[in-house]
C-alpha cells in the first residue's frame, strides 16, 4: 500500500469510528426507554437485562454503519481540501481518482462484510432477541398486556381481553376474562371496568371488576347455564409473576429473523403455491364460463400475472454452497412454509379442504371432480350440476391462495435485497459524499451534520417507502430496495464528474456559497418557468 492510500484512509479511520459510536450509542439510548416500561419493575437479573441491550446492537449497527460511512467521507475530504492538500496533490499530478481510489476499495471491503453481518450475524441476534422478549413478557404479564387482544395470562387456564387499558392507573374498561382452570365447568366474567395491581409479594395478579356478569357452564351439561350479576367482584390469578425462565430456542423465525438462505426457500415455496393454485384458478374458471356460474367481482377481476422474479438470493446461496458455507444448512421449523403458504391457509394445491394423513403429509378432498387442465383445442367436458355449486368456492379458495403466496414472494424478496442495498449504500455514500465535500471544502463540521442529515432522511424516506410499496407489489421489489441506491450513486457519478473539470481551493466553498448556489439554481428555475408561462399567454 502506498502512503498517499495510507494517509487517505488513516483520515477516514477516526470520523468512521466516532461515528458509528456515537450514532449507536444515541439509537440504542432511544431503543433501550422506549422498552424500559417491558423492563423495569420485573425483577429481571441484570445478565438478562445485558444481554437484551446487546442482542439490541446489531440490527441498529447495521443501519448506523452506512451513515457513519457518509460521515467520515465527508469530514476526511472536507478537511483535505481545507488543508490545500487537494490542491498539492493536483499540482503534483496526483488525480481524484488516485486519492479516491484506497477510500472505494475499503467501502468495498466494509460492503462484503456487512452482506455477511446482515445474513448471518444479524437474523440469529433477531432470533434471540425475539424469543429474549416473549420470556420477558411472560414474567409479570401485567406490563405486557394489549388492548382489544386475548392475553393469556395463565397457559392454558385463563385469558384477559379489554377494550382499554390505562398504563398510567392500570384502569381498563369492558373487560372480558375466560377461566378454563377449572376443569369440571368453563366460566366466562363481563366487566364494565376495573382495576389490576401485584400481590405485595409480587407474585399473584389481583383484579377488582365492577358492574358485570359472571357465567358458568359444566362440562358435562353445557345446556345449564347459571349467571350471576355484580356490582364488585374479586378476581385473583396465581402465580403470574413467577420466576424469570429463558428459553434457548424458538422455532418460527420471521422474515428479519431468518437468514437469506431460509427466505429464499420460502420465497420458493411460496412460488410453487402460487403456481399450484394459479393452474387450479384457470382450469375452475373456464369451467365455471362454461357453465355460466355466477362469479364475484374479485374473481373476475383478478390479476393472475405472478410477482417478478428479481431475487438473487439463488445465486448467493449456491456461492456460499460452493464454498461450504453455513448459509447452506436446513431450515428451521417454520421456516419452511413461512406464513401464509398452502399448509397455513388449509387449502390444497388441487382442491377445497385438507385432512391430516397418518404420516403427517396432508390429503386433498376434493370438491370438485378431477379434470385434466384445458388448453387450447381441448374440448371441455361438462361439469355435473351438483359440481357447479361448488365452483365459487373453489375459484375464490383459489383466488386467497394466489393472493398470500403473492404477499409471501414480495415479503420476502424485498426483504432480501434490503440485505444487499443496506450493505452496497456504504459505496454508494462515498461517490456521493466525496464530490460534495471537495465543493465545499470549507463547510466544517457544519457541513458534514447537515447533509449527513439530509441525505440519510432522503435515503430513508426512500428505503422505507420504497419497502412498503414492494411489500404490497405495487413495485418490483428490485426497484424498490434498489431505488434510492440508484438515484443516490448516479449523482454521486454526476457530481465527481463535473469535480474532474474543476479546481478546488480554500478560498470560498464555505456553506454560506452551498446557500447561495441552491438559490441561483433555484432563481433561474423559476425564471425558466415565468418566461414559458408569459410564452404560452401570448400565444394565441
Amino acid at each position: 500500500m502506498k502512503i498517499l492510500h495510507r494517509y487517505v484512509l488513516k483520515e477516514h479511520v477516526g470520523p468512521l469510528t466516532f461515528a458509528i459510536s456515537a450514532l449507536t450509542s444515541m439509537l440504542l439510548l432511544n431503543y433501550v426507554a422506549k422498552r424500559f416500561g417491558e423492563l423495569a419493575g420485573k425483577g429481571l437479573p441484570w445478565s438478562v437485562i445485558g444481554e437484551f441491550v446487546g442482542l439490541t446492537i446489531p440490527f441498529i449497527f447495521a443501519m448506523t454503519l452506512p451513515m457513519a460511512v457518509l460521515i467520515s467521507t465527508l469530514y476526511a475530504f472536507s478537511r483535505l481540501a481545507a488543508d490545500n492538500e487537494i490542491t498539492a496533490l493536483k499540482s503534483s499530478g496526483v488525480g481524484l481518482r488516485r486519492v479516491m481510489a484506497p477510500v472505494i476499495i475499503a467501502a468495498a471491503v466494509i460492503t462484503l462484510g456487512m452482506i455477511l453481518f446482515n445474513d448471518q450475524v444479524m437474523p440469529r441476534a433477531n432470533h434471540r432477541l425475539a424469543v429474549l422478549h416473549r420470556d420477558i413478557a411472560q414474567k409479570k404479564p401485567t406490563f405486557a398486556l394489549r388492548e382489544q387482544v386475548i392475553n393469556e395470562l395463565s397457559p392454558g387456564k385463563f385469558y384477559l381481553r379489554t377494550g382499554h387499558i390505562d398504563k398510567n392507573s392500570n384502569r381498563m374498561r369492558e373487560i372480558t376474562i375466560y377461566d378454563f382452570g377449572d376443569v369440571g365447568r368453563r366460566r366466562t366474567i363481563h366487566a364494565d371496568s376495573g382495576n389490576m395491581a401485584m400481590s405485595s409479594d409480587q407474585s399473584d395478579l389481583l383484579m377488582t371488576l365492577y358492574d358485570g356478569t359472571l357465567q358458568d357452564v359444566p362440562v358435562a351439561n353445557p345446556t345449564q347455564l347459571q349467571r350471576l350479576f355484580f356490582k364488585v367482584d374479586w378476581v385473583r390469578v396465581r402465580s403470574v409473576g413467577n420466576q424469570f425462565k429463558e428459553s434457548q430456542t424458538g422455532a418460527y423465525k420471521g422474515e428479519r429473523e431468518m437468514t437469506v438462505c431460509e427466505m429464499e426457500r420460502t420465497r420458493r415455496d411460496a412460488q410453487k403455491t402460487y403456481t399450484d393454485a394459479q393452474a387450479e384458478f384457470s382450469e375452475r374458471l373456464q369451467q365455471a364460463r362454461a357453465a355460466n356460474v355466477q362469479l364475484s367481482r374479485e374473481v373476475r377481476e383478478l390479476d393472475r400475472d405472478p410477482p417478478g422474479e428479481q431475487s438473487f438470493g439463488g445465486a448467493y446461496c449456491a456461492l456460499l454452497g460452493a464454498l461450504g458455507s453455513i448459509g447452506s444448512d436446513r431450515p428451521v421449523t417454520g421456516a419452511a412454509t413461512g406464513p401464509g403458504v398452502a399448509p397455513s391457509l388449509g387449502l390444497s394445491s388441487r382442491g377445497l379442504d385438507v385432512t391430516p394423513d397418518s404420516q403427517g403429509p396432508t390429503k386433498a378432498v376434493r370438491a370438485v371432480p378431477k379434470q385434466a387442465p384445458l388448453g387450447a383445442g381441448t374440448r371441455m367436458s361438462p361439469v355435473p350440476v351438483e359440481a357447479q355449486a361448488m365452483l365459487p368456492a373453489v375459484l375464490d379458495a383459489s383466488r386467497i391462495r394466489m393472493t398470500e403466496a403473492a404477499r409471501v414472494m414480495n415479503l420476502y424478496s424485498v426483504e432480501i435485497h434490503k440485505k444487499f442495498a443496506l450493505a452496497v449504500a456504504c459505496i454508494v455514500f462515498v461517490l456521493l459524499g466525496a464530490p460534495i465535500a471537495l465543493r465545499f471544502p470549507r463547510g466544517g463540521v457544519g457541513l458534514t451534520i447537515g447533509v449527513s442529515i439530509g441525505v440519510f432522511g432522503l435515503y430513508y424516506v426512500a428505503l422505507i417507502g420504497g419497502q412498503s410499496l414492494g411489500n404490497r407489489g405495487m413495485v418490483p421489489p428490485a426497484l424498490a430496495m434498489w431505488g434510492a441506491n440508484i438515484l443516490f450513486g448516479a449523482a454521486g457519478l454526476v457530481l465527481l464528474a463535473k469535480l474532474g473539470t474543476e479546481s478546488a481551493t480554500s478560498r470560498g466553498g464555505d456553506a454560506r456559497e452551498m446557500v447561495d448556489a441552491f438559490r441561483a439554481w433555484l432563481a433561474r428555475h423559476v425564471a425558466r418557468v415565468g418566461i414559458r408561462l408569459e410564452r404560452r399567454r401570448q400565444t394565441p
